[in-house]
């Protein structure tokens, strides 16, 4: 089979495109042909020596990515038969092997697609969506309450921005101006421009707030978050200090990883049946263009998702 091997940490020269064997599966998991894959930044630092990097440096090969869609070929699962449609994050922080033709999976990470999506919208409703599902779960936001979305434009925001909404909340999300418009179309009440925003003059405060950004961030969230209100920071080594900052100001803070989970990608699944999740496809590229994907998340000018499709 077709797979995209990382050979070392470093520019995306590294990931080149081979045949390696097709995997075997045991009980309770699947083999899934794969249609499409998400990109993520976690991908990105991964494949640049941080992130997963020292967890699976040893594996050979390596093989990056978590975010797939597909139909199943072969099961081991009382879940899953032949020619399901499917989409999951696979063994994430594990090692989930998304870049190849053929990936095995467990039961327990994956979904039925929906019928009214396609490979390309359900393989970007993993990994970011649900980080922002997980995160809105863990905050306990409750319909009435005032929530504030880092990044709102961006892969785990513009899913976030979304949940948040059919929760009944009020939101505001942040992003560039330039993507002011995209942010209010995905159904925010208010908007902020982060790059001409003063968070000191602010007399806003929210009840939760999601932090996809970290470092500095964090120091401007706690000037906005409510007594006894709550902020979840995910950028891994940016957001260490966020339960203290939180504290001090007789709030909670949390860091959070997100988790492969196939209950959680139901939930999504189900949102994205009654059309209240819509994934937006930044750009896709072909299996072979890998690198350009990888260079073309680096920019950090993604709104939505980036999709590679076999």
């Amino acid at each position: 089979m077709k797979a995209i091997i990382l050979e070392n940490a470093g520019g995306t020269e590294n990931l080149k495109l081979t045949e390696i064997e097709k995997p075997s599966i045991k009980q309770g998991e699947v083999l899934v042909e794969v249609k499409s894959v998400s990109i993520n930044p976690i991908d990105v630092k991964t494949r640049s020596g941080k992130g997963a990097f020292q967890k699976l440096k040893y594996e050979n090969p390596l093989i990056l990515g978590w975010d797939i869609s597909g139909i199943i070929v072969e099961s081991n699962s009382s879940k899953f038969k032949l020619d399901d449609e499917v989409f999951g994050m696979i063994n994430f922080p594990g090692h989930g092997k998304a870049y190849s033709e053929f990936v095995v999976a467990s039961e327990n990470h994956l979904a039925l697609k929906p019928k009214n999506i396609n490979f390309e919208e359900a393989a970007a409703t993993t990994l970011a969506a649900l980080t922002a599902l997980q995160a809105i779960q863990k905050a306990e936001v409750k319909k009435g309450q005032n929530v504030l979305i880092h990044a709102a434009s961006g892969g785990v925001g513009h899913f976030a921005v979304q949940i948040a909404k059919h929760l009944g909340v009020s939101v505001t999300g942040t992003s560039s101006e330039k993507n002011r418009d995209f942010v209010l179309n995905l159904g925010a009440d208010q908007h902020i421009d982060y790059k001409n925003y003063d968070w000191e003059k602010s007399d806003e405060k929210f009840d939760f707030i999601l932090d996809t950004i970290g470092g500095e961030n964090i120091d401007n969230s706690i000037k906005v978050l409510k007594e006894n209100g709550t902020i979840i920071s995910i950028p891994s080594g940016l957001n260490d200090d966020v339960e203290e900052k939180a504290t001090s100001v007789n709030a909670k803070g949390f860091k959070m990883l997100v988790k492969s989970d196939g209950k959680d990608m139901e939930k999504l699944a189900e949102l994205l049946e009654k059309g209240v999740l819509k994934p937006y496809i930044y750009q896709a590229f072909k299996f072979e263009e890998m690198a350009k994907a990888h260079e073309e998340l680096e920019k950090g000018r993604t709104v939505g998702k980036i999709v590679v499709n076999l």
